[in-house]
């Protein structure tokens, strides 16, 4: 059911992109820099391309450095995470080495005759 809801929404996102493409087909020149900027500094190229491209580019720089930043703000929660882990399976190992030296884990009658 949940694979069927998923190709669901993954449809009516492509759908809804393909629209948005459609209805944004008009070309637009994009600058390196505006005109005041451009003749100081040489910065004269530019490039035509259609709407939806600049639109698409734009959400897709968006979540790339949206992604980007969550994860340089999460490396203290991932090293933290990193360390108490290893703390966790050597504490581990330090409990199966007490309880085989305790025999714990053996039967009360060869306990007794250790």
């Amino acid at each position: 059911m949940m694979r069927y809801i998923r190709y669901l929404f993954l449809t009516v996102i492509g759908l809804t992109l393909i629209v948005i493409a459609l209805g944004n087909r008009s070309l637009v020149t994009l600058k390196m820099a505006p005109d005041v900027l451009a003749a100081p500094f040489g910065l004269t190229g530019s490039v035509t391309v259609p709407l939806f491209l600049v639109i698409f580019l734009g959400v897709f720089a968006g979540l790339w450095i949206g992604f980007i930043w969550e994860w340089i703000r999460e490396f203290k929660i991932r090293s933290l995470l990193n360390k108490k882990g290893k703390e966790v399976h050597r504490l581990e190992n330090e409990v199966k080495v007490l309880r085989a030296k305790s025999g714990e884990g053996q039967d009360d009658v060869l306990a007794l005759l250790d």
